[in-house]
């Protein structure tokens, strides 16, 4: 499958590497902007991902190397660490520097990584380079900690170390993904189900609309204080923690509260939007894809017009999978502002349907988006050395 992978390790470093890892990306099917503001989200584990292959070295040095980018830094080990630039190598490094907090010893590494993940795509190429790189150490240094402790370091890591005011649904999908299940978690409790999620003869379509997008400085952390603002004036009458502590029945009878209309469209969203996650999870359950794909319809409008984290890239694949009569649904998904849209396609139609949304999106927008197909896969674990080796 990857077994260059272990060929460029020798060539990098004249040995065998002696563990393999690998941790996929995600997409969020539906539920956008909930994880933050305590509600129920549904991602699912992609089959594209990041693989770590790794040797212990006995030089104290963390030698980071990848396949997707040109900085090599070598860096002794120590006590601390701090975040470096925008390097891609934060985000492993962070998840030492959280290792090392709690006291565990650590021993010098050589490290490769290679991500298929589309980059700054919005299908948490980060979260899956944290949390790969979090099972590993685990693992070799026998550190101990369970998978939702594993979730919460790389959470931590996102939040303290790199910047990013993310919720926890991005590390916990790549972390407890389920072949052909979605995870309907609470994001305030941390409970999931796993649904089962039988695309029959569907496949999922993920559409990069290359739009240069960085999450740190876009309007993403501006989104988090918007619903704040709401939370707080909810709050004048209500005992809530989270904006999805209430539905939308309830919000409408205390809408009032918020006087601000640019804040009452957030909430709107948020908790609208959290009442279509239940929804979808019976529609999965019960093989109706149809009215799935109108939820993920719905769901992309109200990201749209309310929440206003769409954008004409994002709009023009969901305009043209209105019209493919082998399309069930489609919608943006993550945080938006660029990034990728998923769409459930027939999978027999899926390279009609990649020539065409190609040719509707060059004209409107003026550049050509990436099209891949995916299934739904599992979440982050060793891999044996033959399957990497082949």
């Amino acid at each position: 499958m990857k077994s260059h992978l272990y060929k460029e390790f020798n060539k990098l470093y004249d040995k065998e590497a002696e563990n393999a890892y690998f941790s996929p990306g995600r997409v969020n099917l539906i539920g956008e902007h909930i994880d933050y503001n305590g509600g129920l989200v549904m991602p699912c584990a992609i089959t594209f991902g990041t693989y770590l292959l790794v040797s212990p070295n006995n030089d104290g040095v963390l030698r980071f190397r990848s396949l997707n980018f040109e900085e090599k830094p070598d860096i002794a080990l120590q006590n601390h660490y701090t975040k470096t630039d925008e390097k891609w190598f934060n985000y492993p490094l962070g998840i030492f520097e959280y290792f090392l907090k709690d006291g565990h010893d650590l021993q010098g590494l050589d490290m490769l990584f290679y991500g298929d993940i589309p980059i700054s795509s919005g299908l948490s190429s980060s979260a899956s380079i944290e949390v790969v790189t979090a099972f590993a150490l685990n693992d070799l240094f026998d550190a101990g900690y369970s998978k939702l402790d594993l979730v919460k370091l790389a959470k931590s890591v996102e939040n303290n170390f790199i910047g990013v005011n993310c919720g926890i649904m991005d590390q916990f999908a790549v972390a407890f993904g389920e072949k052909n299940k979605a995870l309907m978690l609470n994001c305030d409790t941390l409970d999931y189900q796993a649904v089962d999620s039988n695309l029959g003869d569907h496949i999922l379509a993920i559409i990069n609309t290359n739009k240069p997008r960085k999450l740190a400085e876009s309007k993403y952390n501006e989104r988090v204080q918007e619903c704040q603002a709401a939370l707080t004036a909810l709050k004048q009458e209500l005992d809530i923690n989270n904006l999805c502590d209430i539905d939308t029945a309830t919000f409408n009878q205390y809408s009032h509260l918020i006087t601000d209309s640019v804040i009452l469209k957030r909430a709107q969203h948020v908790i609208e939007e959290n009442d279509r996650v239940k929804l979808a999870a019976v529609a999965l359950s019960n093989n109706n894809l149809a009215e799935f794909g109108r939820l993920m319809y719905a769901s992309h409008d109200s990201l749209r017009d309310l929440y206003e984290v769409s954008g004409q890239e994002l709009d023009a694949i969901v305009a043209y999978s209105k019209t493919d009569v082998n399309v069930a649904g489609a919608r943006m998904t993550g945080a938006g502002f660029g990034g990728c849209a998923i769409a459930l396609v027939k999978e027999n139609a899926f390279e009609d349907f990649s020539t065409n949304v190609i040719e509707y999106y060059t004209d409107k927008i003026g550049y050509v988006p990436s099209v891949y197909r995916s299934l739904i896969g599992d979440g982050v674990g060793e891999l044996e050395p033959s399957v990497i080796r082949g």
